[in-house]
């Protein structure tokens, strides 16, 4: 069956008369350059641009031309204050205040800084889709998003519980996440009605499937293990005490380039997230986007977006702001082997086996 955008549109937005719709991407520039995936993604817009133009006399929404900006060079850095429309300079400040619904299609994820804009801007519903590629219209894009919103209502239930997390890879590896401190769970689960309300999180990504949290960021956090990985074609380790990567095992030029980030951006050492992906069609194919959507996941960095506490002021540069996710779903290099909630009577309840959900 052929991908119908309205249809995954409608799902996910319920328009309403006089909703405003944007969508926005990144542009290379000096030394960011750039490569057909962002080309064609490019391309992409523009035909979901011209796609919503046809279908917005029946649904009563408008669509603003597209807007773009210099890319920022890092996954999840604030965003520039200029960007350009129809050619001409404009600030983004207006464009948020004349838009209802935006639709981010960039190269370097703008999720953190748009989540934190719709929590400013009580109108404004995003979805955020760094890396798409036309590829996910036969997958991720085409999930049933109303099964996918009951799966992971029951996670959000077993994240609330639950005071850890007890993850084994497929390496033999184990970490544990605290989450004795309770932060409320998020629900990328693709629903992003004009009537959420201004408590409720009104970023999506798309594709969408996601459960998380924000693990205890305190200095006595119990998060603790060897997390292990496959970064290019290295084998590396990051070893985590107290919810910090204190040091990456590993003897090539990524795992010492990853030794050198670390040591010289702290803030990059925070476990940020811990969540899992629960879309069907999630297809594993090295986009995170997409990947993160099909199973266990962790990121390090920026958490403030997600109710952490490590935000952009604990960067020593706007271009060294970065929220990075590592993907273990089945068909990665590493799997995620168990992955256990335990609940504070010491119970248990496993929720992926051999990198498949079973919740």
């Amino acid at each position: 069956m052929a991908f119908d955008l309205e249809k995954l549109f409608i799902d996910v937005f319920a328009p309403r008369c006089g909703d405003v719709v944007t969508i926005m991407y990144d542009l290379p520039h000096g030394e960011i350059r750039d490569c057909k995936e962002w080309r064609l993604r490019r391309e992409m817009a523009s035909a979901w641009q011209r796609k919503l133009e046809e279908s917005a006399s029946r649904h009563g929404f408008t669509v603003n031309p597209i807007v773009t900006y210099r890319a920022t060079g890092a996954h999840n850095s604030d965003l520039p204050s200029d960007v350009m429309s129809q050619g001409q300079a404009a600030r983004l400040e207006d464009i948020i205040n004349g838009s209802t619904i935006i639709l981010s299609m960039p190269e370097y994820s703008a999720s953190a800084p748009l989540f934190m804009l719709t929590k400013r801007y009580e109108h404004l519903r995003v979805a955020s889709m760094p890396g798409v590629t036309k590829s996910m219209e036969d997958t991720g894009l085409a999930a049933n998003y109303q099964n996918i919103a009951a799966t992971c209502k029951r996670l959000a239930g077993l994240f609330e519980r639950a005071v850890g997390v007890e993850v084994l890879f497929s390496t033999g590896h184990t970490c544990n996440f605290d989450l004795s401190s309770h932060k409320r769970p998020f629900r990328d689960d693709g629903m992003l009605p004009p009537d959420a309300g201004k408590d409720a999180d009104r970023l999506r990504n798309l594709p969408s499937g996601e459960v998380g949290v924000c693990p205890n960021e305190a200095g006595d956090s119990r998060t603790a293990g060897e997390i292990p990985a496959v970064l290019g074609s290295e084998d590396i380790v990051f070893i985590v005490k107290n919810n910090k990567i204190v040091d990456v095992t590993g003897t090539g030029p990524i795992a010492e380039r990853m030794r050198a980030g670390f040591r010289r951006e702290p803030a990059l050492c925070n476990i940020a997230e811990v969540a899992i992906g629960c879309n069907d069609k999630a297809a594993v194919t090295g986009n995170v986007l997409e990947d993160e959507k099909a199973g266990f996941h962790w990121a390090y960095g920026r958490s403030e977006f997600l109710g952490g506490t490590v935000g952009p002021r604990h960067f020593s540069s706007p271009e060294r702001v970065c929220h990075q996710d590592i993907v273990y779903a089945k068909g990665n290099p590493v799997v995620c082997r168990r992955f256990d909630f335990v609940f504070p009577d010491g119970s248990r309840q496993t929720a992926i086996a051999d990198g498949a959900l079973i919740v």
